[in-house]
Formats: C-alpha cells, structure tokens, sequence
C-alpha cells in the first residue's frame, strides 16, 4: 500500500464523498486528508479498523505477558494445571 497515492485535501473529500465510500469497500485502503497541506485525518473502512483495532488488543495482551514473563509473575503451564487439578480434588 503506497499512502502517497491516498493523500487528499479536505475539498476533495467534499466532493467525491460517495465516490470515496464505495472505493473503501473495494480497496480497503486508508486515505489522508489534509487541510491548508497539512494531514489532519486518516479515514478508512470499518472492516479494516476493527481489523486494527483487534491486533492492537492482541498486540496489548502478547505485551502484558512478555512483561509478567520479564518480572517472574509467570508459571510453567503444567504447575498451574497441577494447581487447579488439586483444587478441583478438594472442592
């Protein structure tokens, strides 16, 4: 994807808005709107920003456990299964 190519003023916007519409769903690309030459916005189909969206809550997660890996608040999976095996026994 090659942003430069989706770089448009705001007037651009304005008058093609539903040309622009139907563009996402083909080509599902994000486009930047710029105001007096200077970017402002990124404006992009709502199937590819809840894809974002959920890598970045992924991405979040996968980062939160490297951290409690680094700070030892970690456990091997088949102590932590033993654990809850045991519980469960005593239950």
């Amino acid at each position: 994807m090659k942003l430069s190519s989706q770089i448009k003023p705001i007037s651009y916007l304005k008058a093609h808005a539903s040309e622009i519409l139907r563009s996402f769903s083909e080509r599902r690309e994000p486009m930047v709107i710029t105001q007096n030459g200077e970017a402002k916005v990124v404006i992009q189909d709502i199937e590819s920003y809840e894809q974002t969206q959920e890598s970045m809550a992924l991405l979040k997660i996968l980062s939160l456990g490297n951290r409690q890996v680094e700070e030892g608040k970690a456990q091997p999976a088949a102590n932590v299964i033993k654990r809850l095996r045991k519980q469960k026994k005593t239950d």
